[in-house]
């Protein structure tokens, strides 16, 4: 991938958020819902920026809404597969970036970072922190739309991880965070109520 080109991004917000008990994406998070934090924070960094969710799902951000192709929530590939198709209809880009909607931290230089290692257009980038690597978080080739589909079409194929091993694959590492309320990860993320109050803590932390 060329490091000056920016790409597009898609948010993945099609999950069920059983362990929320209530859309994640749209739970308030310092007085705003969290995916607008999101929307924030990632659309200076990309060419393009997308949501992928059922029609109607969401507050009116200004943002194009992505559903899946596939139903029943098959999990966050169908939301990729989905991204790949859209991007690849709608501009000229190589690469897709996708992040999950309930990472409010993401770094600043995500877009970038992995762009600068996506020097094999067959090779998904992800993002790692802490010694664990975030699937959900990576730039895909839309190359590999038509391979993911094929995946897809079998219901026992799910796995993100089960996915990526079938391509290249690379992994690049962001550091902690030193704040005032302690070592943040930049892709915290929430998925329980008791993690939303861990997040608000973090940013109450933050100087004013």
């Amino acid at each position: 991938m060329n490091g000056r080109q920016t790409p597009p991004a898609l948010i993945l917000a099609g999950g069920a958020s059983r362990r929320m008990g209530r859309d994640k994406a749209t739970a308030i998070l310092a007085g705003q819902p969290m995916i607008a934090r999101i929307v924030e924070r990632l659309a200076p960094q990309v060419m393009s920026l997308a949501i992928n969710a059922p029609q109607g799902s969401f507050l009116d951000l200004g943002l194009p809404l992505v559903p899946d192709t596939i139903a029943d929530r098959p999990g966050p590939l169908a939301g990729v597969l989905a991204g790949l198709r859209h991007a690849a209809a709608t501009g000229a880009a190589t690469h897709l970036l996708t992040v999950p909607a309930d990472t409010p931290f993401l770094p600043a230089n995500l877009a970038a970072a992995l762009s600068a290692a996506a020097d094999d257009p067959q090779r998904i980038v992800l993002a790692a922190s802490a010694g664990q690597v975030h699937p959900v978080v990576a730039l895909w080739p839309l190359s590999l739309a038509d391979d993911l589909e094929t995946w897809l079409a079998d219901p026992d194929n799910r796995r993100l991880q089960a996915f990526i091993a079938r391509h290249p694959s690379l992994a690049v590492d962001f550091p902690l965070v030193e704040t005032p309320a302690g070592p943040r990860d930049p892709f915290f993320n929430v998925n329980t109520p008791a993690d939303l109050l861990s997040a608000e803590r973090y940013l109450e932390a933050l100087p004013k």
